[in-house]
């Protein structure tokens, strides 16, 4: 195996990591229509931080640094929204939707 493949091969997993990282955080803040636990200022530096990534890539023209951070951006966005949309302005019918069964 030749080091470039090797290279290209660690980046690759890599980036499936980071991609892949936030789809349990997602699917359990949907799920629960609760994100009490999530860091807010956590979710919004790492937002700001993909975006910038994302900016990077597009200025040395490197798809896959775009591609990865794009979607990585996007699913750490989500989750950032549904800490806003669950937290203090919860509607109530949210809140009865989060309530135990009688």
């Amino acid at each position: 195996m030749s080091s470039t493949i090797f290279i290209n091969a660690i980046g690759v997993v890599a980036a499936l990591c980071s991609m892949t990282s936030f789809i349990p955080q997602a699917a359990k803040i949907i799920r629960e229509r609760d994100a009490s636990s999530v860091s807010f200022r956590m979710y919004l530096v790492t937002v700001i931080g993909f975006a910038l990534w994302s900016v990077y890539g597009v200025l040395l023209k490197s798809w896959p640094l775009i591609g990865a951070n794009v979607i990585s951006l996007a699913l750490s966005g989500l989750i950032l929204s549904l800490k806003v949309r669950y937290s203090e302005g919860a509607t109530a019918a949210d809140a009865a939707l989060k309530a135990p069964p009688r």
